[in-house]
């Protein structure tokens, strides 16, 4: 049984306020590239920010279905909303959860629990997207601390962060082996972020580089073991692809919403859309994928609330859940003929939000490679 009923009733409460509270002015949003605050603390006060966070750091305790139950809703709506409270749960807590001391924990995650904080995941660099070994930015030792030089790109919310986990090369000789991972102050002289990124979707939330100058680092903020970074970093991706997961199973059934509601009222040629056999094979066809996704994220976040090794099932639900998205979506947009062009209808913002899935957190080809490593034993 994936849910009970206090994960139900968890799920009511995330679509009773996606409905009233996002769904009128998302695509105000969008248009706008601000999301309000009241958005955010509104979301604090319900607790998303700390929703798998453990109860002695600020967090509500939950579990990972909890959260997926929260993040499907939401992503009906608006992706863009999702993004910071799915970082808090993820990739701003989860390496330090990992690896971190108490000392750290206690210091950094209660303030990303309540919403106050924000810390961004610096792994991402112009040269070094899927191909972490190839990331050029140096931490070399100096007494009590460590000199970074660097650059990372698409941090999502780089511009407000706090502070940033950032991976850089420790021992550069030994290729993924040789990264460690660093927690660093966003004030930190030689600390800079780029423009920000003028993307196709997901608009609301920044996206920019981090840039780092001769950065010092004291040796308190390095997090897990030196050169021991790149698995940190690994584990932590596993954790965040199901959040991406779940954007796609909620993106695809927004869109399926608005293309159902669309085919029951248009008419053409005498009857509704809906009375077409070819568009009722289409919404057939799109249903049942969208379950099947549905299934693999349920069964991913299961397997990791028992305590399970989810890389593979994390990777196949993201993979799976995303390039889903991306057809039903496409499909839903298709139905609407000339108005889903236009931006006076929202499928024409999934459309465009839901073009990441596939690409951030690991590319398809990335979860292809992860499969097929685990399944064939290489």
């Amino acid at each position: 049984m994936f849910f009970t009923e206090d994960h139900e009733y968890i799920r009511d409460l995330a679509r009773e306020f996606a409905e009233k509270e996002i769904a009128p002015i998302a695509n105000d949003i969008d248009k706008t590239e601000e999301i309000p605050q009241r958005l955010y603390d509104m979301m604090a006060e319900m607790g998303f920010f700390g929703l798998k966070i453990p109860e002695k750091y600020g967090g509500q305790g939950l579990d990972t279905r909890a959260y997926v139950c929260v993040m499907e809703e939401i992503c009906k709506k608006s992706i863009a909303c999702s993004l910071l409270f799915s970082s808090a749960n993820s990739l701003s807590t989860a390496p330090m959860l990992l690896v971190g001391t108490e000392e750290q924990k206690m210091k950094y995650i209660p303030g990303i629990a309540s919403g106050k904080d924000f810390m961004a995941f610096g792994l991402t660099e112009p040269g070094a997207g899927s191909d972490a070994a190839s990331m050029t930015t140096r931490a070399v030792e100096d007494g009590d601390s460590y000199i970074l030089n660097g650059r990372k790109c698409f941090i999502t919310g780089a511009p407000f962060a706090k502070n940033a986990v950032i991976f850089a090369k420790t021992s550069p000789e030994k290729g993924v082996k040789g990264i460690t991972s660093f927690i660093v102050d966003m004030s930190l002289p030689g600390v800079s972020v780029g423009k920000n990124e003028e993307k196709m979707g997901l608009h609301g939330v920044a996206t920019s580089d981090i840039l780092l100058e001769d950065v010092r680092v004291p040796k308190t903020e390095i997090l897990g073991e030196v050169d021991k970074g790149f698995i940190t970093a690994m584990k932590t991706l596993s954790i965040g692809r199901i959040g991406v997961s779940c954007q796609g199973i909620g993106v695809s059934q927004g869109a399926m919403d608005e293309a159902v509601k669309f085919i029951k009222e248009r008419k053409q040629f005498g009857q509704r859309l809906s009375e077409f056999q070819g568009l009722r094979f289409m919404i057939a066809d799109m249903e049942a994928k969208l379950n099947a996704a549905r299934l693999l994220v349920y069964n991913a976040a299961y397997e990791m609330d028992m305590g399970k090794d989810v890389t593979k099932a994390a990777s196949m639900a993201k993979y799976y859940a995303t390039e889903t998205a991306l057809e039903i979506v496409n499909n839903a947009l298709q139905m609407h003929g000339g108005y889903g062009y236009v931006k006076d209808y929202t499928i024409e913002r999934l459309y465009r939000d839901a073009r990441v899935l596939t690409i951030f957190e690991g590319t398809s080809q990335v979860q292809q490679m992860v499969i097929a490593g685990i399944v064939l034993g290489k």
